[in-house]
């Protein structure tokens, strides 16, 4: 039991509510964005404090009070749930569970001086039933999965999660210096015509405001994957309720907001220059960019910590598990698949008979 921690848990009243109906503890329903009690169907509204902002407030980066990392990764935890008295091994980075033996949610409060509290969550609008039809749409579209993945992929059980997000606001102004090219057609001495490109240098400033950088704050999954459920509409966010989480497991983060800021300015560059580069195209009319650099000064940066919406699930085939995951928010899909070696070969051998195929036929004309 040395690697363990014992932590009883005291459920909450707004993430165990009892239906005033029949007893029975209530979820979040995704469809309807209340409180839902599975057995008798009777559902509730999230009473919200008006005192409360309605979403996630811009938190001052410069003054954060925890910016040390918090990596719990490699411990575990033991819950007692005070509805049934079963014990439940937790990774020690999930903040909220389902007790698998009764069905009671708990929630494992943070310790303040370890982790800094979510400010927002986007909520759940797919339900898992819809998350199922949606990945079977997804997968009959991939060509070279083969058919009988296909018609064998019956995901599991969905487990709904939200997962730790840090997103990140800045003014920024950036100084670059680059290249654009402008393309002539020329004509050589046999009449056949070749493109010839002049370059030019130019320098300027690029002034843009950076909104909601996000910033994947968990070291447990999938980073492909997760990429490939974005974007999120993080503006739909709301001020962080436990209601919110009830009948979902919830993650603290594992990436602390210093590490997740220099990830971010990573991200933000790559945008900038892409952005830089259009501008170039236009002022200058220009055909090519190439050799951007810019140096940038970020002021005003302001950063928000949210849980958003994710459902996991896999499927397994020739013995081997897939695993793929679903947008709580959008219903975007995204995952692993096998891949259909003879169809890759029939594939890769047609695109080069037809390849030869045209040069053949331009030849002949």
């Amino acid at each position: 039991m040395d690697e363990l921690e014992m932590n009883i848990v005291k459920t909450k009243d707004e993430t165990d509510k009892k239906c005033p109906q029949c007893g029975g503890v209530m979820d979040f329903n995704p469809g309807t964005g209340m409180l839902l009690c599975p057995y008798c169907d009777y559902q509730e509204e999230i009473p919200q404090d008006e005192e409360l902002p309605t979403e996630a407030e811009e938190l001052d980066f410069a003054s954060a009070e925890h910016t040390a990392n918090k990596d719990w990764g490699v411990k575990t935890k033991t819950v007692l749930c005070e509805a049934c008295g079963a014990e439940s091994i937790y990774d020690e980075l999930q903040t909220s569970g389902v007790c698998p033996f009764c069905g009671s949610n708990q929630v494992m409060d943070a310790n303040a001086q370890d982790t800094i509290a979510p400010g927002g969550v986007v909520p759940f609008k797919i339900s898992d039933k819809q998350a199922s039809e949606l990945f079977q749409k997804w997968i009959k579209k991939k060509f070279f999965c083969p058919k009988l993945a296909k018609e064998s992929a019956k995901p599991k059980s969905f487990k709904g999660i939200y997962l730790p997000y840090w997103t990140f606001d800045s003014n920024t102004v950036s100084s670059y210096r680059g290249e654009y090219g402008i393309d002539k057609t020329r004509r050589n001495s046999k009449g056949e015509t070749y493109t010839e490109t002049t370059w030019y240098k130019t320098t300027g400033v690029h002034k843009e405001f950076i909104d909601d950088e996000l910033v994947f704050a968990s070291k447990n999954h999938d980073a492909s994957i997760l990429r490939g459920l974005e974007p999120f509409d993080t503006a739909q966010n709301k001020t962080y309720k436990p209601e919110y989480i009830a009948g979902f497991v919830a993650e603290r983060y594992s990436l602390g907001i210093k590490d997740a800021w220099t990830k971010a300015q990573t991200s933000i560059k790559r945008k900038l220059t892409r952005h830089i580069e259009d501008d170039i195209r236009h002022e200058h009319n220009a055909d090519r960019v190439r050799n951007v650099s810019l140096s940038t000064k970020y002021n005003d940066i302001t950063y928000k910590y949210l849980l958003l919406p994710i459902w996991i699930s896999n499927f397994k085939y020739n013995d081997k598990v897939y695993q793929f995951m679903v947008n709580g928010q959008t219903g975007k899909v995204s995952g692993k698949t096998p891949i259909s070696i003879p169809k890759v070969i029939i594939t890769v051998v047609a695109l080069i008979a037809l390849v030869a195929l045209l040069h053949w036929l331009g030849v002949m004309n």
